[in-house]
């Protein structure tokens, strides 16, 4: 049984791996494509139903994906951007839950209000998975994806509350608001308590025990299981805990982490992020018959009826509610002074049609109970599940797939304010490279008039900004070789100056945290290719 079950969950990966690469051949966001895959693979005859206990989804998939999702943010990017975010994380959740909920109530018999909130809070947050791989070789300005990516963090602790909240109203019968409101704010604020400590905790013993050896990496993987699984014994947040814990880590990873375990946790991470990822949506497709087949009480014209309803509705407010949070507060308070320029009409349109649901909602309500706390079986579970899994399926190929169309169609392109890429990359590797000059004029002196190898590099950094690419014939080679350990010891500190020069950058906010990042990536290569020499 187990070994049938292991080969399975190969099967399926391997089943990832090739929708994957035909997504990437046929320009089609993999998301959409694993949706769809895991439904065309579970209409083949003969396939194994496949069922996820409802217990372990949240343990197994949400940790490390929150944590993965903090660990790239740009906090400076998050700052600057931090009312509209916080906005949309939040008061977008809880307006999304209230309209569903009230929704449902009146047009799904024995729903109660408690249900729609559970409900709402599970449809209610975007995946940003989704809509960063649909967007990602489209122009869109940075303030977008930016604020995709912010409000996927905030929201989907806003919405996984508002479901822990309704969940434990189900279960014991009884809800009080004052009691409710003060729940909120106690899971809220421990369980980002919770996620500090155990950062710190881990920062202390990554920086001064263990100082960047081939343990940082595992130590990241099981961070988040440590942050949630702690925070959820006390009965806070542990959402909460690995999204402050995620944060707190990646923002003073530069404290802990060398060049080797940078790429090491970068190459794990992608990985681990693909495969969790992509399981879950393979498994939106394979679950979605099974879920058909367990709704008994209710016709199946009925229940689509009710989904459409539902989705039509969150799409809707969703644009409704970022073209009101967008202007109103403007005209209201003009007084008021923001660094958040005016957006426009084109780009909260295109932010509101962004709302694609995926991993989150999904993980949410397979996380339902099967049953109440007296035995019975929880109530209306099939169908909210139903639900919930039209509204991704809805999202994810409707929008998914006419996204990038309408961005072309609205010829949106990137803010003139906003320094293109491009531009900043070479501004970055000017300053560098000019730095990096500066060390070995004044470190290497003597040097320099005297060492051919010197020379050689001081030229090399001359004609062109990136050092990686050698431009020296095979004499000068040859000489230099014959000059290992100074060539090599220069070039460690030219990289040092740089890296060092790159830190002080992050702290002037001038240029994108993920451009920074990818220089210092491109940083952390150079010095491999250094040290295996």
């Amino acid at each position: 049984m187990i070994e049938s079950n292991i080969l399975l969950v190969m099967l399926l990966f391997f089943f990832m791996a090739m929708l994957f690469v035909l997504s990437q051949r046929i320009k089609v966001s993999y998301p959409i494509l694993l949706v769809v895959g895991g439904l065309l693979i579970s209409l083949i005859p003969g396939i194994p139903e496949i069922s996820i206990n409802p217990d372990i989804v949240f343990l197994i998939f949400l940790p490390p994906l929150l944590f993965e999702a903090a660990w790239y943010t740009s906090w400076n990017s998050f700052w600057r951007y931090k009312r509209s975010i916080m906005i949309m994380g939040f008061g977008l959740v809880f307006v999304t839950s209230m309209a569903v909920a009230f929704l449902s109530v009146h047009i799904i018999p024995g729903f109660t209000l408690a249900l729609g909130f559970l409900l709402g809070g599970i449809i209610s947050p975007p995946d940003a998975v989704a809509a960063t791989s649909v967007l990602k070789d489209v122009d869109m300005p940075k303030r977008g994806i930016t604020l995709l990516e912010g409000e996927s963090l905030v929201n989907d602790a806003a919405s996984l509350t508002v479901f822990r909240l309704a969940l434990a109203v189900i279960i014991t019968g009884s809800f009080e608001p004052q009691a409710a409101i003060f729940d909120f704010f106690m899971l809220a604020i421990m369980g980002i308590f919770v996620g500090l400590v155990i950062g710190h905790i881990l920062y202390i013993f990554l920086k001064y025990i263990a100082k960047a050896s081939s343990i940082t990496t595992p130590i990241t993987l099981i961070a988040p299981y440590i942050m949630y699984i702690v925070a959820e014994h006390f009965e806070w947040s542990g959402v909460l805990a690995v999204v402050a814990g995620g944060l707190f880590l990646s923002f003073r990873a530069k404290d802990y982490m060398d060049y080797h375990t940078r790429i090491q946790t970068r190459e794990v991470w992608d990985t681990v992020g693909f495969l969790l990822n992509g399981f879950v949506f393979i498994l939106i497709g394979l679950e979605l018959p099974i879920i058909i087949e367990g709704i008994e009480d209710v016709s199946m014209e009925w229940a689509i009826q009710m989904a459409l309803a539902i989705t039509a509705l969150i799409i809707v407010l969703r644009i409704v509610f970022i073209y009101a949070s967008a202007f109103i507060p403007r005209m209201m308070f003009r007084s008021i002074r923001t660094n958040e320029k005016n957006p426009g009409w084109k780009l909260p349109l295109i932010i509101g049609w962004a709302g694609m649901r995926g991993v989150v909602s999904l993980a949410s309500a397979l996380a339902i109970p099967l049953s109440l706390s007296d035995g019975s079986a929880f109530p209306h579970r099939n169908l909210i599940l139903f639900i919930t899994f039209v509204v991704i399926l809805i999202t994810l190929v409707l929008q998914g797939l006419t996204l990038p169309w309408v961005i072309k169609a609205l010829k949106l392109r990137g803010n003139s304010e906003e320094i293109p890429r491009e531009v900043q990359i070479e501004a970055i590797r000017y300053r560098l490279a000019r730095e990096g000059m500066k060390m070995v004029e004044s470190k290497y002196e003597k040097e320099l008039r005297e060492s051919f190898t010197v020379k050689a590099i001081y030229t090399q950094m001359k004609r062109r900004l990136d050092t990686s690419a050698s431009t020296i014939d095979e004499e000068s080679k040859i000489r230099i070789a014959n000059e290992k350990e100074l060539y090599k010891r220069i070039t460690q500190d030219v990289i040092n100056t740089r890296r060092k020069t790159l830190y002080a950058m992050l702290g002037e906010k001038k240029y994108d945290d993920s451009v920074l990042r990818e220089l210092e990536h491109t940083l952390d290569l150079e010095e491999s290719r250094l040290h295996r020499n």
